[in-house]
């Protein structure tokens, strides 16, 4: 029955009444006709009420309905001849699937559509940052948020700081050197040896404020015989204005033995196609910085709120 009703859905199937045909008088053979019984009837019956297909707005789908059956004129019943045209299967199911499939895409896409097209998030939807300048500079946006301020409602240094350190872990993830290390490339976790920094200088002109987008770039160049050095530019994205400029110094070490290390070829070979030749983004400033406490300290910035107490 399962069958019978599957096969249904897509091609006619003539009436059983027609299947048991009466042959002509004077052949010599009886008529057979169809045998019918109470029992039997009844459990089709059964059989078809529980093989019945679910309906839809009153209407059962799934099933065509049976070609109309016609008599002959000696009597016996016959069903229409079997064409290509009545064996095509029900294209109507498939019509009512590839709807479906495109109301469901549209909804998606209505739903994805109503988000706010800001320059940022078409030019970084992921925030996952992207490589400019022939591979050599590493790009990548932030949008400062509410608990990333402080009470005068732009971003404290530790969040331009937090940038800094995405961005340049990020632009080795891109550049895919690093491996399972903090910033390691392949030949450096070889060796144990980690990135430490020796030296930072950091020239913020403005702090965002909150709400703004902020794009961050950075890029990498050679500092001496062991040494390279990351510098970063930060600029508003809306109006291009520089925020903040750093440079910093950074040299191997290792982390068993905690001392400085040397520069390995095998490494210089992995970072070097990544070196930018450029000066420095900032000045170098040897002046060494006093030591501050509440006394000598301009500003002192202390407590867990941005609350501004007058």
């Amino acid at each position: 029955m399962v069958a019978t009703a599957a096969t249904s859905a897509f091609f006619s199937v003539p009436s059983p009444d027609s299947i048991a045909k009466t042959t002509r008088p004077g052949n010599g053979v009886a008529s057979v006709g169809p045998m019918k019984s109470k029992s039997a009837s009844v459990g089709l019956q059964m059989k078809a009420n529980a093989q019945a297909l679910p309906k839809i707005n009153g209407s059962s789908v799934g099933l065509t309905t049976f070609p109309d059956i016609k008599k002959t004129e000696d009597g016996t019943s016959s069903s229409p001849p079997r064409t290509f045209i009545n064996q095509l299967p029900d294209w109507s199911m498939l019509l009512a699937a590839i709807t479906t499939i495109f109301l469901a895409a549209e909804k998606q896409w209505m739903m994805l559509d109503w988000k706010p097209r800001r320059p940022d998030m078409l030019m970084d939807p992921f925030g996952l940052g992207r490589i400019v300048q022939d591979g050599l500079v590493f790009r990548q946006n932030f949008s400062i948020r509410s608990y990333e301020i402080g009470a005068d409602r732009t971003a404290s240094i530790e969040t331009l700081m937090n940038h800094l350190q995405e961005t340049a872990l990020n632009h080795v993830k891109t550049a895919g050197l690093l491996v399972d290390g903090f910033g390691s490339t392949p030949e450096m976790s070889k060796r144990n040896l980690i990135w430490v920094v020796t030296k930072m200088q950091i020239l913020v002109d403005r702090y965002p404020s909150w709400g703004d987008v902020v794009q961050v770039d950075t890029w990498v160049c050679g500092s001496g015989k062991n040494g390279m050095r990351r510098d970063w530019h930060v600029r508003d994205l809306k109006t291009g204005e520089t925020l903040t400029r750093a440079s910093s110094v950074w040299v191997m070490m290792n982390k068993h033995t905690r001392r400085l290390s040397k520069l390995p070829e095998e490494v210089r070979g992995e970072i070097e196609p990544f070196f930018l030749n450029s000066p420095p983004v900032v000045a170098e400033d040897d002046r060494k910085l006093p030591k501050l406490d509440e006394c000598t300290a301009d500003f002192v910035r202390s407590g867990l709120t941005v609350t501004q107490v007058a």
